[in-house]
């Protein structure tokens, strides 16, 4: 494992422990390093989107993560995360209502993580109405954004600068990605780079998950 890769691992460990103290509370207790348990609901949440133009020294920034539950949550968010949407944000919420979900969780400066997602974009384009996610945890935006532009995935890519998303999806390496049935529920979690074959697998089993709950692909 690279130092760069091993400094980021360390940084995670420590956002888990920062994550907890500033926000504390049952909310945003991480599930631990596996991530989200089967059958688990995933954390709303809202981010600026990477390839939008959001600017992080607004007067009133925009780029902390939204993961309220509820309005008036602080510095978690003053409106519920599912309400915010629009051109420049990736909506947990938003996602979840249209099908399946795939969302990894890389780190800026992870060229091995990076290169791991390469795979699940090639995936992602034969499996329609399937939605497909990422997020950079922490790091800096400028470096995630010429990252998604040198690989030009063909999926939104948001971005968490705080590192909150790492408690609450329980993230430690880099790749980390959840696997989800229509509606959010978590269906199962990869750690560390795979194969197409298994992430064939496992988004196919998301998709039969979601058939059963009544998602059809031309819901998605």
């Amino acid at each position: 494992m690279s130092d760069g890769r091993c400094r980021w691992l360390v940084g995670i460990v420590a956002v888990l422990a920062i994550g907890y103290v500033a926000f504390g509370g049952d909310r945003t207790s991480g599930p631990g390093a596996r991530g989200l348990p089967p059958g688990a609901q995933l954390p709303p949440f809202a981010v600026p989107l990477a390839q939008s133009g959001v600017d992080c020294d607004e007067p009133q920034d925009p780029c902390d993560a939204n993961v309220a539950r509820r309005a008036g949550e602080g510095s978690a968010g003053s409106r519920p995360a599912c309400e915010v949407r629009g051109p420049g944000v990736l909506n947990l919420c938003e996602l979840a209502e249209r099908g399946p979900l795939v969302l990894a969780f890389l780190a800026a400066r992870g060229g091995d993580c990076a290169d791991g997602l390469d795979r699940l974009d090639r995936v992602a384009a034969r499996h329609p109405g399937v939605q497909v996610a990422a997020v950079g945890i922490r790091g800096d935006l400028g470096e995630l954004r010429a990252i998604v532009r040198r690989h030009r995935w063909r999926f939104a890519v948001g971005w968490d600068r705080d590192g909150i998303l790492a408690n609450l999806y329980g993230v430690a390496v880099c790749p980390h990605i959840t696997y989800a049935r229509w509606h959010g529920r978590a269906q199962s979690t990869s750690l560390g780079t795979v194969g197409e074959r298994e992430l064939e697998r496992r988004i196919d089993a998301a998709v039969a998950a979601s058939r059963r709950a009544g998602w059809r692909p031309s819901e998605g």
